[in-house]
């Protein structure tokens, strides 16, 4: 069964406004919409980066946080967070954190499709073994919180420019301390 992926509207003030199809909803004239980032972490205290395959409509191929998403209308988060999880990467998640609840960007891709977004960020576990979606992604790693912090600071437009806004504040907030402590 097909079934549309529909995404929710906001108004500037964060209020549902509406529905409409992910499909498209993404262009050079994106509505403000809701969305979520996870940073899945292993027990080692490692954080999955994953890059964006070469089909995604916004940033191909570019190295990005663990996976992205948009609940749907009535979609808990952490429902949302669950599902993603398993159709980008093949996995379950558990101990699910909403780390940053406030988080909201606007960026341009260098083909001028546009992300504005209310995007919470959440941290998870992961449960399982890694399958990655090869429409999803196009190749993964697990990289210790200081690798990337280094990888950042010298090379930030290697990666996403949600990654580049979060992860520092991810960092600064202890978020990513949590795998290790498993």
């Amino acid at each position: 069964m097909n079934t549309v992926e529909m995404v929710v509207l906001l108004d500037d003030a964060g209020r549902h406004i509406g529905e409409a199809r992910k499909s498209e909803v993404h262009t050079t004239d994106t509505p403000l919409h809701l969305a979520f980032s996870c940073y899945l972490m292993n027990h080692a205290g490692e954080v999955l980066l994953t890059r964006r395959s070469p089909e995604k409509k916004a940033w191909p191929g570019i190295w990005t946080n663990s996976f992205c998403g948009h609940p749907g209308p009535g979609e808990e988060q952490e429902e949302a967070v669950m599902r993603r999880a398993r159709f980008e990467l093949g996995t379950d998640v558990t101990r699910i954190d909403l780390a940053l609840p406030d988080f909201r960007y606007r960026a341009v891709d260098p083909f001028g499709i546009v992300e504005n977004e209310i995007c919470p960020v959440y941290t998870a576990l992961i449960h399982g073994e890694l399958k990655p979606n090869p429409t999803e992604v196009a190749d993964w790693v697990w990289v210790t919180p200081d690798l990337l912090s280094g990888a950042l600071e010298h090379s930030a437009s290697a990666f996403s420019p949600w990654l580049a806004m979060q992860f520092p504040q991810l960092i600064k907030s202890g978020a990513l301390q949590a795998g290790a402590r498993a």
